[in-house]
């Protein structure tokens, strides 16, 4: 790394020490690297200056010259604000302050030249700018051109630092003669390779752009570079541990598996589970570690296939082990797995935390003698105290759920790390499936078993709950059960959402004939289990939850869920509430439910429920909305492993060839895989490097990643 990249941004021309502690407090920024790779978030022609006659309906940002004619503060405490009436010498508009008042007040004054820059918005045919950016015009200058604009946090707005501040010292950096050392952070065989730009000149137009086309090229460069690293991060992990790790090796499938195919299966498999589980029994025997990510929508028959493979690890003498992220899901997933296993004679035991504690002395003396085949449970089976005697498959449902440190973990349970498969409802776009799993082999289970009707989703308004309550007594008179799901367990005077508490007695009075039960999170897990029963059992016919039902549970009578305040919720996760329902043979509904004022976006997201039940459409439409989530399961939206630039969503094309540039290089360079190995089975073309390009890779990967855990190597 340059030692221009390392100065600390304290010795930047109009920064200085206290500048400096605000930048790295509240936006990270302690280096020129860090300012440098501070990016706008979006641009702004300031190429031209508008008269207000020229402007209308919704328009982007524009700057407008002339004179303060006059300034008033109006309203009191937290709705003071500042008004002030701007001419352009022909025209009025309006500038409206609602924080730091006096402050501004101060640095205008009236009858000087200023250029307002701003977002003008009309109300009964006034044109207002809400916090413009204000500066004294000085016609000897042209405009400026392309502008940054940057993220700035309330805290530095609330002390006088803007965007037009960070613009100033990131031009003051541009400046630098020093600039002409920035590194090379791509090797020049890539950017020939694949005709890039130099970081030099990216970072320039990156910042002040000359025109569209420039910053074009900047931003494909830049995106390159990150999504580069990302991908070669992965792939010489997943080679490692290809190469390295060895898997154990399941050469038969003996009498359990047999016994229950041929004997017990309680119906015909689908096309792509024979498929998918060719595929498992194909990994499983080629000693190498399986690492497998199982796709399916709802009611696919993913548990099924993970039972299936757990009977082959079971058939080779090794234990199989399913983790779920909740305790619902976990005991569901026992009381299935145990039907099906009891068949055969095997012994399946439920591990949470909820256990007793004699209970659990069974469960871990059952474990380390081999008696248990197959344990079921939530993180409980990651503790250090859990030993099995010979664990040989670890199924791991909702996979998403559980952070990386989580996952690993179970690699720890046996001398040789245990197969992996982990399953997910949740259909994930090629894009971040590609990113976030590396080389993990993939397997689709894309039909759903037959006699599944489609689900009917329609999107209501509170105005239509009449409508939406005969719907749910005409199913309720046909003997059929109903979901019910609110966004929060108790009111909240400060969200106009509604809740559990006043949902259930509402639902109560106005269906008093039957029976109702509510589950929510702060419920305690056997007061919990207790009313899933009823609603299981059926002895309750309503069951009025949070989201805590979101995944496990079975119930094939239940015919209505209506979700209570759906434009709060994503895409993905109204997709997996939805699949609660049309798990029998009924027809069954979904009910969208909403307030009237909602926005043209939201509607819009909602309306997609109501038009696909296709998952895969749906977490792509999700994905695009709400970011891909972040890839150590810490988070799950939002932009995903600190990408600054790139996006998953968008930039699907720039992947694939960043992708295929770390392969090529791969190829040619084993030496860039951890523990250097000398042979590789070399997949495809190969880019070779020079030994200074080598070693700007391993340099840079360091740099970016020396801090992150080695997700890559983790299912």
């Amino acid at each position: 790394m340059s030692d221009f990249f390392n100065t600390p941004i304290k010795f930047l021309k109009g920064v200085g020490e206290t500048k400096a502690k605000m930048l790295e407090k509240e936006l990270e920024i302690s280096t020129f690297r860090d300012l440098l790779y501070y990016f706008p978030f979006r641009h702004v022609d300031k190429s031209r200056f508008y008269k207000i006659s020229e402007l209308s309906g919704e328009m982007p940002f524009v700057q407008i010259a002339g004179r303060f004619v006059n300034f008033s503060i109006e309203g009191e405490g937290a709705k003071r604000r500042l008004h002030g009436i701007f001419s352009d010498g022909e025209r009025l508009m309006e500038c409206v302050w609602f924080s730091g008042i006096d402050r501004m007040k101060s640095a205008f004054q009236i009858g000087v030249d200023y250029v307002i820059f701003g977002k003008p918005v009309a109300y009964r045919s006034i044109y207002s700018i809400s916090h413009p950016e204000v500066s004294v015009y000085d016609p000897s200058k042209p405009p400026v051109g392309f502008m940054g604009v940057y993220t700035v946090t309330e805290t530095m707005r609330r002390r006088g630092y803007s965007s037009r501040l960070i613009s100033t010292i990131v031009r003051n950096l541009l400046d630098n003669p020093r600039l002409a050392e920035l590194p090379s952070l791509l090797p020049e065989e890539v950017k020939r390779e694949y005709n890039l730009i130099s970081l030099k000149e990216a970072l320039i137009q990156m910042h002040t752009p000359t025109d569209a086309e420039s910053l074009q090229k900047a931003r494909e460069r830049l995106k390159f570079e990150e999504l580069f690293y990302l991908q070669m991060h992965i792939l010489r992990f997943s080679r490692e541990r290809g190469r390295k790790i060895r898997g154990l090796v399941f050469p038969i499938i003996g009498k359990y598996f047999n016994d229950y195919f041929y004997n017990c299966i309680p119906f015909n498999l689908t096309g792509a589970q024979k498929r998918v589980l060719k595929e498992i029994r194909n990994d499983m025997r080629t000693g190498r570690q399986m690492n497998r990510l199982l796709q399916g929508d709802v009611g696919s028959g993913k548990t099924m296939v993970g039972f299936m493979s757990m009977l082959m690890a079971i058939d080779n003498g090794y234990q199989g082990a399913l983790m779920a992220p909740t305790e619902i899901l976990a005991t569901q997933h026992y009381e299935t797995i145990s039907e099906w296993g009891k068949q055969i004679g095997l012994r399946v035991e439920l591990l949470t935390g909820s256990v007793r504690t004699k209970k659990r002395r069974e469960i871990d003396d059952g474990l380390r003698n081999g008696d248990i085949h197959i344990l079921v449970g939530t993180h409980a089976l990651i503790e250090d105290n859990v030993v099995f005697k010979n664990l040989g498959l670890v199924v791991i449902d909702e996979q998403h759920r559980f952070g990386v440190a989580q996952r690993a973990k179970m690699w720890k349970k046996a001398s040789i790390p245990p197969h992996v498969l982990v399953m997910t409802a949740t259909p994930i776009p090629r894009t971040l499936a590609m990113t976030v799993y590396g080389d993990l082999d993939v397997s689709v289970i894309d039909e759903l078993p037959p006699g599944r009707k489609p689900i009917e989703t329609i999107l209501r308004y509170d105005e239509n709950r009449y409508e939406v309550n005969r719907l749910i007594q005409r199913e309720l008179t046909a003997g059929r059960q109903i979901y019910i799901v609110y966004p929060l367990i108790q009111e909240n005077e400060k969200l106009e959402l509604k809740s559990v508490e006043e949902g259930v007695e509402r639902i109560r009075g106005l269906f008093p004939d039957v029976e109702v039960c509510m589950v929510h999170g702060k419920m305690k897990p056997d007061e919990k289990e207790c009313q899933m029963e009823k609603f299981v059992s059926g002895q309750a016919r309503i069951l009025v939850a949070t989201t805590v039902i979101e995944v496990g549970v079975n119930v094939p009578n239940a015919s209505v869920m209506v979700i209570e305040n759906a434009e709060r919720f994503g895409l993905s996760q109204l997709h997996q509430l939805r699949g609660r329902v049309g798990r029998g043979s009924d027809k069954s509904y979904c009910v969208l439910m909403t307030k009237m004022k909602i926005g043209a976006d939201t509607k819009k997201r909602l309306t997609i429920m109501t038009e696909t039940t296709d998952g895969f459409l749906i977490s792509e439409a999700d994905m695009k909305l709400r970011g891909p989530g972040d890839m150590e399961g810490t988070q799950q939206s939002g932009l995903a492993f600190a990408l600054k630039i790139a996006n998953l969503t968008s930039d699907g094309q720039i992947l694939n060839i960043a992708r295929d540039a770390a392969e090529r290089i791969l190829n040619a360079h084993p030496e860039l895989v951890a523990g250097q190995p000398t042979q590789y089975d070399k997949k495809g073309e190969e880019l070779h490097l020079s030994t200074e390009s080598v070693a700007i890779i391993l340099r840079e990967l360091a740099y970016r990643f020396a801090r992150k855990i080695d997700w890559s190597q983790i299912s």
